[in-house]
């Protein structure tokens, strides 16, 4: 069955504990642990080693989105540390100053592609250079930051279809013309449903709407229809 789950930056701003704590007793079976601030890396990095994650099947790990060029040796190494433990790690390419200091993490770095407010990644031709540094990196595709590029779904389609066999996880949320991230709408999910039939069954749903612990399984619900059959997306109306 494919995993699916949280970001933990989506229920908890900086806060993975209470995020985890949400997720308890819920259905999720994959869980993405959030630094996306480089000042959330360190006080993160440290509590790995406390924290339970054994009900999950699938663990990611989302690096910051943001940092210079002088700390970008040191989040590589950090991130090829995660890698070691088995978790994939998610990567923004705008951010990247020197391709080869993630080399490191082969198969386990996973580039996104992203919203239209960024200057590069948001299409297949954009993210050709960072895959050509990277030859062993998978795909994170983030079907929100597709869908706000383009409302025909036509760019996701071509994303999807260039980096199928890469493709390990996806992020999914309805972005809006500001590139926030807010909850699934049924509109946004039949969109999706227009390729899901191309997305891998094992790729892992990473949600990152914003969420309540009431409202965490709608969502899921939602995510898991829009990316599987047609017919599982009707069931989410009740």
């Amino acid at each position: 069955m494919r995993p699916v789950g949280y970001s933990t930056g989506a229920l908890a701003l900086s806060d993975v504990e209470r995020a985890l704590s949400m997720l308890e007793g819920s259905s999720a079976t994959a869980v993405e642990l959030s630094a996306l601030r480089i000042s959330e890396l360190k006080p993160l990095l440290r509590l790995l080693g406390s924290l339970d994650l054994s009900r999950y099947g699938y663990v990611s790990f989302h690096a910051p989105s943001r940092f210079d060029a002088a700390e970008e040796r040191a989040v590589a190494d950090a991130m090829a540390e995660v890698a070691a433990l088995g978790w994939l790690v998610v990567l923004h390419p705008d951010t990247l100053h020197d391709l080869g200091a993630f080399r490191q993490l082969g198969g386990l770095l996973a580039i996104e592609n992203m919203d239209k407010r960024k200057r590069t990644g948001r299409t297949v031709e954009e993210l050709g250079p960072f895959f050509d540094a990277l030859p062993d990196a998978s795909f994170c595709f983030d079907i929100g930051h597709a869908h706000q590029v383009d409302r025909t779904m036509t760019e996701a389609h071509f994303l999807v279809r260039e980096h199928r066999t890469r493709l390990k996880q996806l992020h999914v949320s309805e972005v809006n013309a500001g590139s926030r991230h807010g909850a699934l709408s049924q509109s946004a999910a039949h969109a999706f449903q227009r390729i899901a039939a191309h997305v891998p069954d094992d790729a892992a749903l990473i949600l990152e709407t914003p969420a309540s612990p009431a409202e965490l399984e709608r969502q899921m619900a939602i995510a898991r229809a829009a990316l599987s059959s047609p017919k599982g997306l009707e069931t989410t109306h009740a």
